[in-house]
């Protein structure tokens, strides 16, 4: 039997020999219609798996650069920190030098006065009797008698 129309012309026996009731496993006329994502080549699926692993690595690169910039940053705060510290204690031990040795100056000067006994105690008072001491008399200049010699300029 045969239909032939304007369209489609289908033989039914043909049909039948091919359909899943006479051939289970064989099925020509299963059509699928939609749109599919194309299969990807062997040489594309390794591409993107290097791109994958290409990427996490580099933002593992970057994760690790911050870190690391992180940890200098905290090392040079504390670098400076140390040296503000170490200026200060420096100027606090100059100033302690210098009280150091004047006091150390002192003290051997009071040393070598008590050993050769410049200064002693008085061991009786000696009374004086006063007499009239004429000073002698000082000489005045006028100033009008000076002469300047003045320089030009000056």
């Amino acid at each position: 039997m045969n239909i032939s129309s304007a369209k489609v012309r289908i033989d039914y026996e043909e049909m039948y020999a091919r359909s899943y009731a006479y051939d289970p496993i064989k099925q020509d006329y299963t059509v699928v219609e939609g749109e599919f994502k194309k299969e990807n080549s062997i040489k594309n699926i390794a591409v993107d798996k290097i791109n994958k692993t290409l990427r996490n690595l580099l933002l593992l690169l970057v994760v690790a650069s911050f870190a690391g910039y992180y940890c200098a940053m905290i090392s040079e705060y504390n670098l400076n920190t140390l040296s503000h510290q170490i200026t200060t204690i420096s100027d606090e031990n100059a100033e302690l030098e210098n009280d150091l040795n004047r006091i150390k100056s002192l003290r051997n000067v009071d040393f070598k006065v008590s050993q050769s006994n410049y200064l002693q105690k008085a061991g009786h008072v000696m009374q004086v009797s006063a007499k009239n001491v004429v000073l002698p008399e000082t000489k005045k200049i006028k100033l009008s008698n000076l002469t300047f010699n003045r320089a030009i300029g000056y």
